[in-house]
């Protein structure tokens, strides 16, 4: 394949999910706080940069960034420390760094890739040391990764973004699921994450007090607010049902979002996208993620380098589960988290963040297989 060609399978999507974006965002416009300002231009113009920036990684190429994981792990972690000293509290979250004249800047979600990036390193190197490695030095490699996962979880858990930090360890098992290390880890670390989370859990049901000693208030009222979608309460949710479920089979109209519900820009998008083209247009959506979703597993089973096929797990492993998640807590089958929906929902960082890895995808497609090995 030459290397100047690029996987229409892969941007094609990506475009038609651009201009899906624009227009929902554009229709949720009606319930949008205008101190936000012109969130459809705003997303234009981040759709705009990240395309600029798809192309400059075309041009860099995936062992740029394989070489320079390092530095920019150490620096995501820098910007996630600086949060909880620097930032500016919104809706008591340090999340982000506002910058005048640009907008909000959310390093979590770039973490997200840096995280990728360093794991699909520490696994290609470690594969390349240890052809065939004993128990004892799987398990100091397995010590080793969770370690670089779990310094950036402490960190966003605090601020608090407890759905960042689930995407983190989901991209770390599904990372660490195809390198090949024994299945014995796996089965282990699923009782002793059993019994762990059997144990909160039943701290907090039946001893709430003891609870809220341990872990916090605010630890205690995250999870209240997951387990309420259990009685299908709240304003987001019901008026999210009620908007899906009276649109029909070709919804309500383009800008015709019928009922107010917070986050319709980003955590709720789907309802408005919903609401608007009904039954046929979220099947025209489904479509579209479905296809973009196969497509980079076809890449995945394609011959390519392991670094990349490490890399393709954790991307599918997280976008997967965002779109499940989002498209399931919007109509009441998951706990509402605030994790948005990849290349939908209005979001500068989460955007440009997911364009990054669509240049990689990119890269992975137009790459001949030879062997590096990154330190």
């Amino acid at each position: 394949m030459s290397k100047y060609k690029i996987n229409l399978k892969i941007l094609i999507p990506i475009i038609l999910l651009a201009l899906i974006s624009i227009i929902t965002i554009y229709s949720a416009s009606i319930y949008t706080s205008k101190s936000l300002g012109n969130l459809t231009i705003k997303q234009s113009v981040w759709y705009i940069f990240g395309f600029l920036l798809v192309a400059l990684l075309v041009k860099l190429k995936n062992e740029y960034l394989y070489r320079h994981t390092w530095f920019l792990y150490i620096l995501g972690n820098i910007l996630l420390l600086g949060l909880l000293f620097f930032a500016t509290p919104i809706n008591n979250s340090r999340c982000w760094f506002t910058i005048p004249g640009i907008g909000s800047i959310q390093p979590s979600e770039f973490m997200k890739i840096f995280i990728m990036l360093t794991l699909a390193t520490m696994i290609h190197n470690f594969r390349s040391d240890y052809k065939n490695p004993t128990i004892k030095e799987e398990f100091f490699f397995l010590i080793k990764s969770f370690l670089i996962v779990l310094l950036p979880s402490i960190l966003t858990f605090l601020q608090p973004d407890t759905g960042a930090v689930l995407i983190y360890f989901l991209i770390y098992i599904c990372m660490m699921f195809t390198s090949g290390i024994r299945i014995r880890w796996f089965i282990g670390a699923l009782i002793i994450s059993s019994i762990l989370l059997g144990s909160i859990l039943w701290l907090y049901f039946f001893k709430e007090n003891i609870f809220i000693k341990i872990f916090g208030s605010s630890i205690f009222y995250r999870l209240d607010r997951i387990f309420a979608w259990q009685n299908g309460s709240g304003l987001q949710l019901e008026n999210s049902i009620a908007s899906i479920g009276s649109a029909g089979l070709f919804g309500h109209g383009f800008n015709k979002t019928p009922i107010y519900f917070p986050e319709a820009s980003t955590d709720f998008i789907f309802a408005v996208y919903a609401s608007n083209f009904g039954l046929i247009g979220v099947i025209i959506l489904l479509g579209i993620i479905i296809f973009l979703d196969i497509n980079i597993i076809i890449l995945a089973k394609r011959k390519i380098l392991d670094t990349d096929k490490y890399i393709l797990a954790g991307i599918l492993g997280m976008l997967i589960f965002q779109q499940i998640q989002n498209i399931g807590m919007t109509v009441g089958l998951f706990p509402i988290t605030g994790i948005t929906l990849p290349f939908i929902s209005y979001g500068g960082s989460s955007l440009l963040s997911y364009m990054l890895l669509v240049g990689i995808l990119l890269n992975i497609s137009m790459e001949k297989v030879h062997t590096y090995k990154y330190k």
